[in-house]
């Protein structure tokens, strides 16, 4: 046996590809791991802007949160009429050259090549950011850990999609189960408390000038939080690797998916 089929597994006929085929428990996943991560850091890009405005400022999460979710809800009413239409798979290269053109089409792909880009890096950093934060003594080590956690992840996806599913599926539902416990936890103290997260220190003053932006910068928020929304075309761009019916399939994945970011964003966004 070579190192790459050591590595890789060994090249699948076209016959056996059927057994490489996930289901929504999978694909879930496989596919949506992007998006769930991104609720870890996701409301926390929006308050980076929100912070400085003051309590004034932070009031503003919940509202921004419920916009984005807003647009989570008309992406998968949108990628699940796309899947339906696309059930070969249908990102938005293949909507927008087929639609619009060429030109339009490459847009779209280079826009995704950087999104995907974007989401690793981002989601990796992000993700050993906190284990090093528990962990202080890993500091030293944070750009090899990012390197290796890379590198791991890259040679899992290159062993086809069933791999993936098996590689990521517990520590996804793993992530999945405990931070709406952690969200329920927070809640129920909120409650207890008088129905507000007591404060751990007491927001800055707003600055004179903070207020004169202030529009732009909840603008800019929004913007910045709408990095939670990351990874939920991953879906539509995958859905031959789906069981049939395979449509069906993809669509209850995909539904679930932003299902659950949603319940994620909006009790982060409560206890905030």
């Amino acid at each position: 046996m070579s190192l790459a089929d050591l590595l890789f597994g060994k090249p699948l006929a076209s016959a056996e590809l059927r057994a490489e085929k996930v289901g929504p428990r999978a694909g879930i996943a496989v596919f949506g791991l992007d998006a769930l991560s991104s609720a870890a850091y996701g409301p926390e890009a929006a308050l980076t802007l929100l912070i400085p405005l003051g309590a004034a400022g932070i009031a503003y999460i919940l509202p921004l949160s419920a916009s984005i979710i807003v647009l989570l809800a008309i992406l998968n009413f949108s990628y699940r009429q796309t899947i339906e239409a696309y059930p070969t798979g249908g990102g938005s290269y293949t909507v927008a050259r087929e639609n619009l053109g060429p030109l339009p089409g490459l847009l779209a792909a280079a826009a995704l090549m950087i999104d995907y880009t974007l989401v690793a890096a981002v989601g990796i950093s992000a993700g050993v950011g906190a284990l090093v934060s528990a962990v202080p003594r890993l500091q030293p080590h944070t750009l090899g850990l990012c390197l290796s956690i890379l590198v791991f992840i890259t040679i899992v996806n290159l062993r086809g999609v069933r791999q993936v599913g098996s590689a990521f599926i517990v520590p996804t539902y793993l992530f999945v189960g405990s931070l709406p416990g952690a969200i329920a936890l927070g809640v129920f103290k909120a409650l207890a408390g008088g129905g507000h997260p007591a404060p751990v220190a007491a927001p800055p003053a707003l600055h004179p000038q903070a207020a004169a932006l202030s529009t732009w910068l909840l603008l800019q928020s929004f913007s910045n939080g709408c990095t939670a929304m990351t990874g939920v075309e991953a879906v539509s761009n995958g859905v031959r690797s789906f069981r049939e019916p395979v449509s069906k399939t993809a669509q209850r994945t995909l539904t679930a998916i932003i299902t659950i970011l949603a319940v994620l964003l909006a009790g982060i966004a409560y206890l905030v």
